[in-house]
C-alpha cells in the first residue's frame, strides 16, 4: 500500500475562503476598534449619540453600493462609477466596504482601487487616533498655524 494519501477535493474556492476568514475578521476587527474607543470616549463625555449614527448608515450604505455594482457587473449592466464606491468609503463607510468586497467579491483585485480604498482607511484611522489619543488636538498642532 502506498503511504500517500488521497485528498478529497474541496468545493472550488471553498477552502481557500475558509483559511482566509479568520484573519480578514481580525482585520476587520483591529481596524473597527479606534472608532469604536472614540465612540465610547464620546458618549461617556456627555456627548449625543445622534452623531454616531451617519458611521453604521454609511457603511450600510457602501455594503448596498458594491453590491449592487457587483450584480450589474455580472448582468452587464449599468455600472456604479468607483468616485461613489469611493465617496461612500470616506463619509465613514468603509467598514461596509470592507465587508462587501469579500462577502461580493468585489473590487479586492483591482490595485489602483484597493490604493484608493486603503488610503481611505488609513486617513480614517489616522483621524480616529487623533481623537482618541490627543483628543482631537493632534492633527490641530501639527497642521495649524
Amino acid at each position: 500500500m502506498s503511504r500517500e494519501r488521497t485528498r478529497q477535493a474541496a468545493p472550488r474556492g471553498r477552502a481557500v475562503d475558509d483559511r482566509r476568514r479568520g484573519p480578514k475578521v481580525a482585520l476587520l476587527l483591529a481596524l473597527c476598534t479606534l472608532p469604536a474607543m472614540g465612540v465610547a470616549q464620546a458618549v461617556l463625555a456627555g456627548a449625543s449619540p445622534l452623531w454616531l449614527a451617519p458611521y453604521p448608515l454609511a457603511s450600510l450604505i457602501a455594503f448596498g453600493l458594491y453590491w449592487h455594482d457587483k450584480r450589474r457587473a455580472l448582468t452587464q449592466g449599468w455600472r456604479i462609477p468607483e468616485k461613489y464606491l469611493h465617496l461612500s468609503e470616506l463619509l465613514g463607510g468603509w467598514p461596509g466596504a470592507l465587508v462587501a468586497q469579500q462577502v461580493c467579491r468585489h473590487k479586492t483585485r483591482k490595485v489602483p482601487f484597493q490604493v484608493v480604498f486603503w488610503a481611505i482607511v488609513l486617513l480614517h484611522q489616522i483621524i480616529w487616533c487623533d481623537r482618541v489619543v490627543f483628543a482631537g488636538q493632534g492633527l490641530v498642532r501639527l497642521l495649524g498655524p
